[in-house]
C-alpha cells in the first residue's frame, strides 16, 4: 500500500535549510496497522503532509495506494482516506450531510453516498446522529464521524492523524475496536500516528519510529521491546540516603546495567528480572535497608522509544524543526 524510497523534504528557514526528513524508507503491506511514532519536531508530520499529497517532496519516490506519488497525486487523492488531528467537521451541519458532500466531492452520486454513509454509521456506531449536529456530538462521536468521512468513498488505505488526542478512556478504547474493525471486517490498511504509546501496542501490527527526520527503529511491538534488553527494576528506599547503597547492590546484579537513582527510587535493567528480584530483597533485608516498594516489568514501549530517541513521545520542549514552521500545504497537482 506504501512503497516510499529516500523520501526527503527540505524547508528555507531565515535564509538556511533545514531538512525536516532525510530520505526515509516506509513500506507498509495491504491490511497492515502501522504506526507512526515520532517526537515533536522528528517529521512525523511532514512525512504524513507527503504521503498524503499535501506536501511536495523535495526528494525521493513512493508509490501510495497504487499510484505514484509524484506523478499521480490526483490518483492517490481518489485511493486513500485522511482523517486529521482536527477533524473537518462543520459544527453546524448535520452528520449525515457532511458525510454524503464528502462522498459527493469524489464523484459518488447523492444516492450512493447516503447508502454508504447510513452503513457506516450503523458500523461505527453512530447509528440514530444521522440529523445531529456535530456540535451536540460526544468526542468520540466526532471521531468516529470523522473516520465515516474518510470512508464513504471506500478507500483500502486510511491515513488516521492522532485519532484518539482529548478522549476520555471508554471513548478511546471503544475508538481502538472501531480501528481494529476496520482492517478486520474492511480489510482497510491503516497508517496512524499517535502520542498513546499504548494506543501503538494495542493497535499497531508494525511500528515506525521517527527522529531527527530518519526512521530509526522499525518491527512489531514485541520486537522493539525485546530488544531493549532486559527487565525494568525499581527498587524504592525508606530513606533517599540508602539509594547510593541500593544502586551498587542493583548494578551487582549479573548482566545488569548501571542503575539511575532518582531520589528514593533506584531503576535498573537486569535480566531475568522478576528471578534477581527475590535474591535481591534478601540480601536488601540483611544489609538493614528499609523498602517502601519493589516492581519488576517487562519493558515497555515508552522504555523502547526513551531508548531510541532519549525522551519520552509526550516530551515538551523538544527542539522544534521545519515541520513546526509555518508552511503553506501545498498540494501536488
Amino acid at each position: 500500500m506504501i512503497h516510499a524510497r529516500g523520501l526527503a523534504r527540505t524547508f528555507r528557514n531565515k535564509k538556511q535549510e533545514v531538512h525536516a526528513v532525510s530520505g526515509v524508507d516506509i513500506d507498509v503491506a495491504a491490511g497492515e496497522i502501522v504506526g507512526f511514532l515520532g517526537p515533536n519536531g522528528a517529521g512525523k508530520t511532514t512525512t504524513l503532509r507527503m504521503l498524503t499529497t499535501l506536501l511536495v517532496p523535495t526528494a525521493g519516490t513512493a508509490t501510495v495506494a497504487g499510484c505514484d506519488l509524484i506523478g499521480d497525486p490526483v490518483g492517490v487523492r481518489r485511493r486513500i482516506g485522511y482523517v486529521s488531528q482536527s477533524g473537518s467537521t462543520l459544527p453546524q451541519a448535520r452528520a449525515g450531510e457532511e458525510v454524503v458532500d464528502h462522498g459527493r466531492l469524489y464523484g459518488m452520486t447523492t444516492a450512493e453516498a447516503t447508502a454508504r454513509g447510513r452503513r457506516l454509521f450503523r458500523e461505527l456506531d453512530l447509528d440514530g446522529l444521522w440529523e445531529r449536529q456535530p456540535k451536540a456530538m460526544s468526542g468520540g462521536q466526532r471521531r468516529r464521524l470523522d473516520i465515516a468521512m474518510g470512508l464513504v468513498h471506500e478507500p483500502g488505505l486510511l491515513f488516521l492523524d492522532e485519532p484518539t488526542t482529548g478522549l476520555d478512556p471508554q471513548a478511546r478504547a471503544n475508538l481502538w475496536e472501531h480501528i481494529r474493525g476496520l482492517r478486520d471486517e474492511r480489510g482497510t490498511t491503516v497508517f496512524l500516528t499517535t502520542h498513546y504509546l499504548d494506543e501503538a501496542d494495542a493497535l499497531c501490527d508494525r511500528i515506525l519510529v521517527i527522529d531527527h527526520g530518519s526512521i530509526v527503529a522499525e518491527g512489531t511491538p514485541d520486537q522493539l521491546k525485546s530488544g531493549v534488553g532486559g527487565d525494568v527494576l525499581t527498587v524504592t528506599v525508606a530513606h533517599a540516603a540508602d539509594a547510593g547503597r541500593v544502586a551498587g547492590m542493583v548494578g551487582a546484579l549479573p548482566g545488569a546495567e548501571p542503575p539511575q537513582v532518582d531520589g528514593a527510587r533506584v531503576v535498573g535493567r537486569v535480566p531475568q528480572g522478576a528471578a534477581a528480584l527475590v535474591g535481591l530483597v534478601r540480601e536488601l533485608d540483611a544489609a538493614g535497608l528499609d523498602l517502601a516498594g519493589v516492581e519488576s516489568r517487562r519493558p515497555s514501549l515508552d522504555d523502547v522509544f526513551l531508548g531510541l530517541t532519549g525522551r519520552s513521545l509526550r516530551e515538551e520542549g523538544a527542539a522544534p524543526s521545519a515541520a513546526a514552521t509555518p508552511e503553506p500545504e501545498v498540494a501536488l497537482r
